[in-house]
């Protein structure tokens, strides 16, 4: 099975910047369709951002439109997502997954969770 490890997180004022990036451990990652997802305390897991394949971005949540970027370098089998005018709000665990192309906010079934990255935007 896919190994997926997060990194990249931090602590950033609001207003600031991080890229996270998700390696993995094989060939396969490139073949499938991926997802940055996101979970802040009390609250459910939710999709941010997801790609295909090839690189076209498939989805992106209204509230991280035009301040996040989801893209893939398939040669080192790395999905990233850079996050600029951050804001308190998206504070949250972050984790990669492997989502189902025709349906880009759905995980596909038996995905292992890494142990993701933690972003904190203090205001």
């Amino acid at each position: 099975q896919v190994q997926l490890v997060e990194s990249g997180g931090g602590s950033v004022q609001a207003g600031g910047s991080l890229r996270l990036s998700c390696a993995a451990s094989g060939d396969y990652v490139k073949w499938i369709c991926m997802g940055w997802f996101r979970q802040a305390p009390g609250k459910e897991r939710e999709v941010v951002a997801s790609i295909d394949p090839v690189g076209s971005v498939i989805y992106y949540d209204d509230s991280v439109k035009g301040r996040f970027t989801i893209s893939r370098d398939n040669a080192n089998n790395t999905v990233y997502l850079q996050m600029n005018s951050l804001k308190p709000e998206d504070t949250a665990m972050y984790y990669c997954a492997a989502v189902v192309c025709s349906e880009p906010r759905t995980v596909v079934p038996g995905t292992r969770w890494g142990q993701g990255t933690q972003v904190t935007v203090s205001s």
